[in-house]
């Protein structure tokens, strides 16, 4: 599993880097892997520093961190 989710992880970082901001539920749309994958991604990215989560008007969004996280 953890290979998995290092594998969509990738896929949520190129796209984003390609589409720029997503928002959560049109990440889960564009990505053809199961919800819960996406998620546990989503959270190894954010944790690691890649990505940035904002809520808004109770919608998530997310963006690539472009500078390095110290």
């Amino acid at each position: 599993m953890i290979i998995e989710i290092g594998i969509v992880a990738g896929e949520i970082w190129h796209f984003l880097d390609e589409q720029g901001e997503a928002t959560l539920s049109h990440l889960i749309s564009r990505i053809d892997k199961p919800r819960d994958t996406i998620l546990m991604s989503l959270g190894w990215l954010a944790r690691e520093g890649h990505v940035i989560l904002e809520e808004e008007d109770g919608a998530f969004k997310i963006n690539l961190r472009k500078e390095k996280v110290k």
